[in-house]
């Protein structure tokens, strides 16, 4: 899959189809049924018209409480679907806020450590493995279009499309190749500058320029520090989806059915 996957909207970030992978054992992903994005508070009427040809029926908001209400996001009059979230925070702290509580600049080194950190904690963070459960779940039991997002669509969007990818039969070098189409399909020049912006202004914090790219972009390290943590305690992801996100053998059989040809 290449980036020309993605969907030209002006006011969502990274809005792409991550289906169309090849899966071990023979087949591929179907296309245009697994899609991805950032939150869509800024999408514009013609980005909704867009949305609305997709058919999605199911959204999955991997954003907090707190973000959704700071930053609601538009909907199509015409859309009738289901958006699914569980509640919570889902978010923890953000790495920036972290840096800046302990003082002091924040330089490169110490903003690659707390993606590391935020990426290794992201398997057992409540509220996002309550709504992850939701999405697996809706794929097994949905044959229609369905979109999940966070608010970049880099970090926990990142996290929930390698699960799904995984227990798909997506091989791991496919989902690291689709999860680092973020830094070259998601307008990222603008998100770091848009985030330099933020953390600058905001928090008075002393940043450099290659700190903010560590925490604006996704790593292979960062993805890595997830899947370390499944594979510590669970030994794979369908496994770990088994015992902490209730896939059952017969739901991820469901969703190979509908999503696999």
């Amino acid at each position: 899959m290449q980036a020309e996957r993605v969907l030209p909207l002006s006011g969502v970030h990274n809005f792409r189809d991550y289906g169309g992978y090849a899966v071990e054992g023979g087949g591929r992903l179907r296309d245009g049924m697994l899609w991805r994005s950032a939150q869509h508070e800024a999408a514009t009427d013609e980005d909704l018209t867009a949305i609305d040809g997709l058919g999605l029926d199911t959204i999955i908001d991997l954003r907090g409480d707190d973000e959704r209400e700071v930053h609601p996001c538009r909907r199509s009059g015409n859309f009738a679907g289901r958006v699914l979230f569980a509640g919570g925070v889902t978010a923890g702290l953000a790495p920036h806020l972290q840096a800046a509580a302990a003082g002091g600049a924040i330089d490169f080194e110490t903003a690659r450590a707390r993606m590391i950190d935020t990426y290794a904690g992201m398997p057992y963070r409540p509220a996002l493995v309550a709504t992850l459960r939701l999405y697996l779940a809706a794929l097994a039991e949905y044959d229609t279009p369905s979109l999940v997002h966070c608010v970049a669509g880099k970090d926990r969007t990142g996290f929930a499309v390698a699960i799904v990818h995984r227990l798909l039969g997506v091989h791991e070098d496919d989902l690291i190749q689709d999860y680092l189409l973020t830094n070259t399909a998601g307008r990222i020049e603008e998100r770091i500058a848009q985030g330099a912006q933020h953390i600058r202004a905001r928090h008075g914090a002393a940043i450099s320029d290659d700190a903010v790219r560590a925490l604006m972009s996704v790593n292979p390290v960062y993805l890595e520090a997830a899947l370390a943590t499944v594979r510590r305690d669970h030994g794979d992801i369908p496994t770990y989806a088994e015992a902490v996100l209730n896939l059952t053998p017969a739901m991820r059989e469901a969703m190979i059915d509908r999503l696999v040809v």
